[in-house]
């Protein structure tokens, strides 16, 4: 059963239409959910021609289970670079600020969901632990078992790296 990107312009959007993932483009209502669910967004920003974004896709997107978690976790947004340079910059800088490392794609992302701020960010993450980086799903789980434990700290600093609230704009524009 395709996901909510079969029916977007963009067509990186549409390859990622049939995935296990509940996907949502960057709208309105996708923020009003993760508001109204209280789950953190996993934001995802890739390209057609970006090879780790084809490969990120393959080996975690096209999983059941490793998309079971992300459903289970998070509101999950995919993003098309090419069709929202704006979003792309807010979120390259915020991964920048956060692990102070230069970016690029796949760009993931978890977002606060009142405010739309930065907590958590990376690029390519594998499947299976390799290159020296953790598995997917050991991420998702360990992004979300922080969110929920350590809110608080994770609202404290942010505010004291002054990332609160420069998420883009929380309407969905």
């Amino acid at each position: 059963m395709p996901n909510r990107l079969s029916t977007e312009t963009s067509p990186y959007l549409r390859q990622h239409a049939d995935n296990p993932v509940d996907w949502w483009p960057w709208n309105a209502e996708a923020l009003a959910a993760a508001r109204a669910q209280d789950k953190p967004i996993l934001l995802s920003i890739g390209y057609s021609a970006c090879h780790w974004c084809h490969v990120m896709a393959h080996e975690s997107f096209e999983d059941e289970a490793t998309a079971r978690v992300m459903n289970d976790k998070f509101i999950c947004i995919k993003v098309d670079r090419e069709e929202r340079p704006d979003l792309d910059k807010i979120y390259q800088l915020a991964h920048q600020a956060l692990t102070q490392r230069g970016g690029g794609w796949p760009l993931t992302v978890f977002l606060a969901p009142d405010d739309l701020a930065p907590f958590y960010a990376g690029t390519y993450f594998p499947k299976e632990a390799r290159y020296g980086m953790p598995p997917f799903a050991h991420v998702l789980e360990q992004v979300r078992g922080f969110w929920d434990q350590r809110r608080s700290e994770v609202r404290r600093r942010r505010r004291a790296c002054g990332c609160a609230g420069r998420g883009a704009d929380s309407r969905g524009g």
